[in-house]
C-alpha cells in the first residue's frame, strides 16, 4: 500500500495500521529519495530501519492497537489527542478489556461506552471485503466523512444515516456467519468456510473476532471463497482469548501476515487447508 503514494524528495508521509513488514521495499525507496516517515503499527514489522528521516512506534502486544499508539504519541508530546476515537479503534481491532478500561478513565458512562464499542466494530467490519464493491463505504469514503468530527459522538450525531448502515449491516452480517457451523472443530480450535457472497466477505473477519469472544479458550479460522479463484480461500485467524499469541506466525508461513492475536492470509489454496489446520492443531491444542 505504501508503494501507491509514490513519495518523494519534500514528501511528508504518516503512515498508519499497515505492516512495516509488508511495506519494507516501498518504505526504503521513499526514505532513499528523500521523504520523512512517521510510522505507526502494531502488526509484524520486521527489522525497523535507521533512518534519520524515519519515525517509527511500533508495538505488537496483543493488548494494543495504531489508535492507542497514536493516542499515547500526542499525550507524550502534550498535543491534542482523541483518546475516544481511539477507543473506537480499541473496540475495532476486538481489545475490549482495554477500550472498556480507557472509557472508565474517560469517564464515559456505560451508554456511551455502548455506543464507542457499535461504532468500533462496525467501522472494522466495513474494512473486509474481496475489493471495495463489497463494502458500504470505501475506506477512503467512510474517512472523509469520519475527519470532519472531533469525537465519534458527534459523527454519530452528524451521520445518522452511515451509523446505521453500518451497525444494521454488521448485526445482519453476523446472524447469517453466526449460522454457518464449522467444518471442524474441538476445544481448542475450530475452522468454518463461508459462501462466496458478499455478505460473507464482508464479515469474515469480524466473525472471528464474535467468535473469539464467545469462546475465549479457542482459536478460529475463517476461509472465505475468492471470487473467481474457486481452488483458493482468503484466511482469517484469531488467536484464543485466553493465548492471544501466534496468528501472525501462522499466516507468514502462507504468505500471509499480521499481529498476535489476529492475523490473515489473502490466498491459501485448497490443498493446503490441511496442513493449516494441523499447524493451528500444533499450535493452540493445548492453549
Amino acid at each position: 500500500m505504501l508503494a501507491k503514494a509514490n513519495l518523494s524528495r519534500s514528501d511528508s508521509a504518516t503512515v498508519l495500521d499497515i505492516s512495516m513488514e509488508k511495506n519494507i521495499d516501498a518504505l526504503h525507496t521513499a526514505l532513499a529519495a528523500g521523504a520523512s516517515v512517521f510510522y505507526a503499527d502494531h502488526h509484524r514489522s520486521g527489522e525497523i530501519p535507521e533512518h534519520v528521516a524515519l519515525e517509527a512506534h511500533i508495538n505488537t502486544a496483543p493488548n494494543t492497537c495504531t489508535g492507542l499508539i497514536v493516542d499515547d504519541y500526542l499525550k507524550s508530546q502534550n498535543k491534542p489527542s482523541f483518546t475516544e476515537w481511539a477507543i473506537v479503534a480499541a473496540y475495532g481491532d476486538n481489545i475490549i478489556h482495554v477500550a472498556d478500561e480507557y472509557c472508565k478513565q474517560a469517564g464515559l458512562t456505560s451508554e456511551q461506552q455502548a455506543l464507542l464499542r457499535q461504532l468500533g466494530t462496525a467501522m472494522n467490519y466495513n474494512g473486509y471485503g474481496s475489493d471495495e464493491a463489497d463494502l458500504y463505504y470505501t475506506p477512503a469514503d467512510l474517512f472523509k466523512v469520519a475527519v470532519k468530527y472531533s469525537t465519534p459522538f458527534d459523527f454519530i450525531d452528524g451521520e445518522p444515516e452511515v451509523f446505521k448502515t453500518l451497525t444494521e449491516g454488521y448485526v445482519e452480517d453476523m446472524a447469517k456467519g453466526l449460522s454457518i457451523q464449522p467444518d471442524r472443530a474441538d476445544e481448542h480450535v475450530a475452522m468454518i468456510t463461508l459462501p462466496n457472497e458478499a455478505w460473507a466477505r464482508r464479515v469474515s473477519g469480524v466473525l472471528g473476532n464474535e467468535l473469539a469472544n464467545q469462546y475465549p479458550g479457542r482459536a478460529h479460522a475463517i476461509l472465505t471463497e475468492i471470487p473467481g479463484k474457486a481452488d483458493h480461500y482468503q484466511a482469517s485467524i484469531r488467536a484464543p482469548k485466553a493465548n492471544p499469541y501466534g496468528a501472525g506466525a501462522i499466516a507468514i508461513q502462507f504468505g500471509g501476515g499480521g499481529r498476535e492475536n489476529a492475523a490473515g492470509i489473502s490466498k491459501i489454496d485448497k490443498a493446503s487447508v490441511e496442513h493449516f489446520w494441523h499447524i493451528l492443531k500444533d499450535t493452540y491444542g493445548s492453549s
